[in-house]
C-alpha cells in the first residue's frame, strides 16, 4: 500500500484495555486532546469470537465483534505527524500474526519507531506519584528513555499485545518501546489516571510534544485521593478484625494480649511488582463492592437519570465543535459507567468524510477477507456523504 497519507516523521502508540485502565485512557486522552480523526478500521473477525451477549429489558442485542481502529494526528508548523492505534479487546488466537499485520501498516504509514503503555502492578500506595518502568527493542532506543528518569524493567515478561507488537516490530525491522505506569496492585480492577498521566508525560518528551495534561492532572489528583481514604478505611479493618481475633486466642489460651504492632503490614495487603497480564480480572472481588462513582470497569445494572442523560448530549455537542472537550465527555461516560453504550458514537466524533475504507483482517490459516464498508449505523456515514476510499487488506497471509 502506497502512504497516501505522507505523514511526517510519524509517531505510533498502540493501546488495548487492560489493568487501571492505564494504556486505554491514555490513548483516548492523546486522540482528544490532539483532536486526531479516524484514518482506518480493521475487523478481525477470524481472529476474534463472541463470547456473550447484552440483554436489555429482556431483549437479546446483536452480537458485537471487538473492533480495532487508528486515529491520524496532523501536527501543525512542520512537526512531527502520529498515529494512534486504540484495540477493543485482544484475540485469543493469532496475536503475533494480528501484531504483525499492525506493524507492517504502521511501516506503510511511514512510522519507524511503535510504542505501546502498560500498567505495572505494584505495592505503591495511591497517594504517591506513578514511577515508570520502560522496556524496548534495542539499547540506543531504551537509552533515549533513561534519561527522561524512567526506570528499566530489566527482567520479566509483558504480557498480551502491548508486548507481542513489539516483538513483531522488531521482527518488521522497526524501534520499539513499551512505556509502564505503576499502579496500586490491591486497586488493578479501578482505573488508576495517575498511571496514564505518568506515561504521557515520559511519551511525550521522548517525542518533543507539547500535550496539554491539565484535565488529567485533577482527574488523577480526585481518583488518588479517593482510593487513598478507602486503602486506609481497609486498613483499619483489617488491623481491627486481627485485633479482635487476638483478644479471642488471648481469651481461649488464658493469657494475656499484647500489643506487637501492626498485624496487617502495608506490604502483605498488595502484591510484588508485576507487568501487566492482560487478563480477565475477578468481577466479583470485593474492591467492586466499594467507591461508587469511580468510572471504568464497572458497569452499572441500572440506566441513568434524566439529567444525566442531559449531560451527556450537552458535552456530545461540545465535543462535535471541539474535539478536545471530548475527554471531558469520555470521564462522563466512565462516571456514569455507561462508556461501552456510548462507545461508537464517542469514536464517531473522530471520523471525518475522508476517513479511509474499513479492512478486514483474516486468522492466519484463512484467506484475506475482502475490505468492507463500515456499518453506516456504526459509522455515522449516513444519507449521502461521500463512500470513503478504499485501502487494501492489511492481511498478507496465505
Amino acid at each position: 500500500m502506497t502512504n497516501e497519507l505522507q505523514l511526517n516523521n510519524p509517531w505510533f502508540v498502540a493501546v488495548w484495555p487492560g489493568m487501571g485502565n492505564v494504556a486505554v485512557s491514555a490513548g483516548f486522552y492523546l486522540i482528544s486532546k490532539l483532536e486526531m480523526h479516524l484514518h482506518a478500521e480493521v475487523r478481525a473477525e477470524g481472529l476474534f469470537d463472541v463470547e456473550h451477549v447484552e440483554v436489555i429489558d429482556g431483549i437479546i442485542q446483536t452480537a458485537v465483534m471487538p473492533r480495532n481502529r487508528y486515529f491520524i494526528y496532523r501536527a501543525p508548523n512542520g512537526k512531527r505527524d502520529g498515529v494512534v492505534f486504540i484495540g477493543e479487546a485482544q484475540p485469543a488466537q493469532g496475536k503475533y500474526h494480528f501484531c504483525s499485520q499492525i506493524a507492517a501498516h504502521a511501516k506503510e504509514l511511514g512510522v519507524s519507531e511503535i510504542t505501546t503503555f502498560a500498567a505495572m502492578a505494584t505495592s505503591m500506595r495511591p497517594e504517591h506519584d506513578s514511577r515508570v518502568f520502560v522496556a524496548a527493542t534495542d539499547a540506543s532506543t531504551l537509552d533515549n528513555f533513561i534519561q527522561l528518569e524512567t526506570a528499566v524493567l530489566k527482567e520479566g515478561s509483558i504480557g498480551g499485545l502491548n508486548g507481542v507488537l513489539l516483538g513483531a516490530a522488531a521482527d518488521a525491522q522497526l524501534h520499539g518501546a513499551c512505556i509502564l505506569g505503576e499502579i496500586p496492585s490491591i486497586f488493578s480492577q479501578f482505573p488508576f489516571p495517575k498511571a496514564s498521566l505518568s506515561v504521557l508525560r515520559v511519551f511525550s518528551q521522548s517525542i518533543g510534544l507539547k500535550l496539554d495534561l491539565k484535565e488529567l492532572e485533577e482527574q488523577a489528583d480526585a481518583m488518588g485521593d479517593q482510593l487513598s481514604k478507602w486503602l486506609r478505611r481497609l486498613e483499619r479493618s483489617m488491623r481491627q478484625q486481627a485485633s479482635d481475633i487476638n483478644d479471642d486466642h488471648a481469651v481461649s489460651d488464658g493469657t494475656d494480649s499484647e500489643d506487637s504492632g501492626d498485624i496487617i503490614r502495608e506490604d502483605s495487603i498488595v502484591d510484588d511488582a508485576t507487568p501487566e497480564n492482560n487478563e480477565h480480572e475477578d468481577a466479583n472481588s470485593p474492591e467492586h463492592d466499594f467507591v461508587q462513582g469511580l468510572g471504568g470497569s464497572v458497569r452499572a445494572n441500572h440506566g441513568i437519570s434524566e439529567d444525566d442523560a442531559l449531560r451527556i448530549e450537552s458535552l456530545f455537542d461540545a465535543a462535535t465543535f471541539d474535539r478536545s472537550k471530548a475527554y471531558e465527555l469520555k470521564r462522563e461516560l466512565d462516571r456514569l459507567h455507561v462508556f461501552a453504550e456510548y462507545e461508537d458514537r464517542f469514536l464517531d466524533l473522530f471520523r471525518q468524510p475522508t476517513s479511509l475504507e474499513i479492512t478486514s483482517v483474516a486468522a492466519p490459516e484463512e484467506d484475506a477477507v475482502e475490505s468492507k464498508n463500515i456499518d453506516s449505523k456504526n459509522a455515522g456515514l449516513e444519507g449521502n456523504q461521500q463512500k470513503p476510499k478504499d485501502i487494501p487488506p492489511l492481511d498478507s497471509a496465505a
